[in-house]
């Protein structure tokens, strides 16, 4: 692949090299120092898969418009994920040429057993706490509204291909977790060979960006040591549960975690508070201020709107001491909604993961991810319920 590459036009480092375990991973190391600020790698354009690119190449042979018609009337929202559907035709596309494809050796490197939510069945969803199995729950059925697209027979794609089952996951995972987006001079996604062989850290020492004609650049952003992997961040490191559903680990360092209280998202929305502010410290179970704010403010509204909206007011304009007040005078009452959350959070843990491991193997594959994921969950939570034990 890195020969098909560099005969392309891909150039490197010296020292920066491709990595394998002897598995279909592959990652790249540095066996060289690399200063903060260096170009580790260019991509050119004629490598790069490009959403827009494809719209161009397929717009007169391809009914792609009339496709892309019946995505959309399927689900309203997946208009949001053309760029995404794009990439997966242009995979299945050059799938379906084989070793005639200008991309066969990138494709022929690529793994074939993903872990993440799309190659998930309704037995891993049952094992996982309800914000994990909904975010993995929605990227199957993302990939479901794609597949039956695709399988309506406007596209001229061989149906040998469209209608084996592990081929559309294999081409709608590759495009899934191996897209980098940009949003100038068009919102679009690329995906950059050998760029792509670059791994997640939640503390990364290199970033992947995009010319307006791209063109693909990897850039040090910290100086990197000899006998280092090379690492970029792929989303949040706040929460991994997103990344465990869409890309199918579980990212290490994790200092915090989402506090699960995915049934109070009407709080959560009307506070305009996101995700990533609803926290629990991973090693001290300390809980972030915004959870008690959604907490409190759903014990208001059964209690007293008027209450209710003059706190919801006070959140909203960061006025402190109020927002004290409330706290303090409801606090036992929020303790004990906060507590009985997390204890219930804890005991459906470890019936799921009792379950997780009561499965085959052979037949479960993404079972130690899922216990991975669920014993993150449980050790954080049970620091958690300690704290709040210890507060009366």
């Amino acid at each position: 692949m890195e020969a098909w590459a560099i005969e392309n036009g891909y150039q490197k480092v010296d020292g920066v090299e491709l990595y394998s375990e002897g598995d279909d991973d592959w990652s790249m190391m540095t066996n060289t120092d690399i200063p903060a600020g260096t170009t580790i790698m260019f991509i050119p354009s004629n490598l790069v898969l490009s959403s827009d690119a494809i719209v161009k190449e397929y717009g007169s042979n391809f009914d792609l418009e009339l496709t892309e018609n019946a995505l959309k009337q399927m689900e309203r929202d997946l208009a949001k994920r053309l760029p995404l559907f794009r990439l997966l035709v242009k995979i299945l596309a050059e799938y379906e040429k084989g070793e005639n494809s200008f991309y066969a050796p990138w494709i022929n490197s690529l793994p074939t057993q993903y872990y993440n939510g799309v190659s998930m069945t309704d037995a891993c969803f049952a094992c996982l706490p309800p914000y994990a199995a909904l975010l993995s729950m929605n990227e199957r059925n993302a990939y479901s509204r794609f597949l039956n697209a695709i399988r309506k027979g406007f596209l001229p794609l061989n149906p040998d291909v469209t209608n084996d089952d592990s081929v559309m996951k294999f081409a709608y995972n590759v495009a899934l977790t191996r897209f980098h987006e940009v949003f100038e001079p068009t919102r679009q996604k690329l995906i950059a060979p050998m760029a792509d062989m670059i791994n997640h850290s939640s503390e990364p020492n290199a970033e992947i960006s995009f010319d307006q004609g791209n063109n693909c650049y990897v850039t040090a952003i910290a100086d990197i040591f000899s006998g280092s992997p090379l690492s970029v961040s792929l989303g949040d490191p706040t929460d991994p549960t997103p990344l465990f559903a869409k890309y199918g680990f579980l990212p290490t360092g994790c200092n915090t975690i989402f506090c699960k209280a995915i049934h109070l998202e009407p709080q959560i929305n009307e506070l305009g508070y996101e995700f990533n502010q609803l926290l629990f410290q991973t090693d001290t179970g300390e809980v972030y201020p915004a959870v008690w704010d959604i907490f409190l403010l759903k014990i208001l509204q059964d209690y007293d709107a008027d209450l209710a909206s003059q706190f919801t007011m006070a959140c909203q304009n960061n006025d402190e001491a109020t927002k004290e007040t409330f706290h303090s005078n409801y606090f036992a009452y929020t303790l004990e909604a906060l507590r009985e959350h997390v204890y219930s959070i804890l005991n459906d843990v470890d019936q799921m993961t009792m379950e997780a491991q009561s499965y085959d193997l052979e037949t479960h594959p993404r079972v130690p991810v899922i216990v991975a994921h669920n014993n993150l969950v449980r050790d954080t939570f049970s620091m958690t319920a300690s704290l709040l034990d210890s507060m009366g």
